[in-house]
């Protein structure tokens, strides 16, 4: 089976690990619920740290950045269902059952969702269809299950129901502080410019007023910054986290390095090693 699976295209996947742990760098456009089969999953975005196992669900919030770690639990397997909740089916909902959002959300973008006998029974009742690769889901079940899932969530909690149904677009937001908090996620600078509501022109225009320089030029520099703080203070190996910081190869990594700091990573003496000389 290949992992993740589609087992509706688009909207709900699989994903199977039996013996390894995966991190990467998520966008998500859309809200997306995440039910956890086994294992343990792991989300870190600027603003908060969640995990959970086997039985519990996350929802995550649409236009925003993270990190995801998978990891199988000791003689066991990571399984996971994701299922997609794109503004067109949430739309669709808000005029099947003449629901909209009353107010402004203001809780966390990330939240986990306490369980239930029928988020348990909704649960179970798609394990088998994400086991089996979908062969059985056509796409007409496969929406009446999104739709089953998010009218269950707002059971569970009503304040969802402002989460879900906002379809407003991102504001403009305060550049500055956003950059400094995410600037370590490897993404392109349309998804910046997106996440800060902005234009490519207007974000790449207000970047130089605030920052002085050019987007990828400043990104650069402060993630060879943050690379040096990992090595001298973290006594971390660039093999470790040279991706995570946007760079495409260790090659590239350590060129761009000795090219601003005048020496190899391996070259650089953590700070302690520094005091006990």
């Amino acid at each position: 089976m290949i992992s993740p699976a589609e087992i509706l295209p688009g909207v709900i996947f699989y994903s199977y690990l039996s013996a390894e742990r995966k991190e990467k760098v998520c966008f998500w456009n859309h809200h997306t619920l995440i039910l956890q089969v086994s294992g343990q999953f792991t989300l870190e975005t600027s603003a908060q740290t969640i995990s959970m196992t086997g039985g519990e669900m996350l929802l995550i919030g649409k236009n925003q950045l993270g990190t995801i770690t998978k990891t199988p639990l000791p003689g066991a397997n990571y399984e996971t269902i994701v299922i997609s909740l794109q503004e067109d089916l949430l739309r669709r909902i808000v005029l099947e059952d003449k629901l909209e959002a009353d107010r402004k959300y203001i809780g966390p973008p990330n939240i986990l969702i306490p369980s239930n006998e029928f988020l348990q029974g909704y649960f179970q009742s798609i394990v088998p269809y994400a086991r089996s690769s979908g062969a059985e889901m056509t796409d007409e079940m496969g929406i009446l299950k999104v739709k089953e899932g998010v009218k269950l969530l707002m059971l569970a909690m009503p304040v969802l129901r402002n989460f879900l149904f906002d379809f407003s677009e991102p504001h403009k937001i305060d550049l500055e502080k956003f950059m400094l908090h995410n600037f370590h996620f490897n993404v392109p600078i349309e998804r910046f410019a997106q996440l800060t509501g902005r234009s490519l022109a207007a974000f790449k225009r207000d970047f130089l007023k605030i920052f002085g320089v050019p987007p990828r030029h400043w990104l650069q520099d402060k993630r060879l910054n943050e690379a040096k703080h990992l090595i001298e203070t973290k006594h971390q190996k660039s093999s470790a986290f040279y991706l995570d910081l946007g760079f495409e190869s260790l090659s590239h990594f350590s060129h761009s390095f000795k090219k601003k700091f005048g020496k190899a990573p391996t070259e650089v003496t953590p700070l302690n090693s520094q005091i006990d000389q």
